[in-house]
């Protein structure tokens, strides 16, 4: 109850985490099941919308399909673009 009574700043101010200035170096096994979640995602959303633009008699909506499985392979370079900058070769 005490803690009710306080101001918002302290009692908050105690339990928040420190904000990292810098990414660690190591990528722990939750943060790869992450990634390798996203990559699959936009994987997969590029391969089905390059597979229903393939199949689409609408002009219109056809190209959007297009965009759209664009956007998603452009997400996805993205990401092994970022996990591909600071590998280092393994000797």
């Amino acid at each position: 109850m005490q803690q009710q009574n306080q101001p918002i700043g302290q009692s908050m101010g105690q339990n928040q985490a420190q904000i990292m200035q810098q990414p660690p170096n190591i990528v722990s096994s939750k943060d790869l099941l992450y990634l390798t979640d996203m990559l699959s995602w936009n994987l997969n959303a590029s391969k089905k919308a390059h597979f229903f633009a393939a199949q689409c008699t609408i002009p219109e909506i056809k190209s959007e399909l297009e965009r759209v499985c664009q956007m998603h392979e452009t997400h996805y370079n993205k990401i092994l673009l970022h996990l591909n900058k600071n590998q280092q070769p393994m000797n």
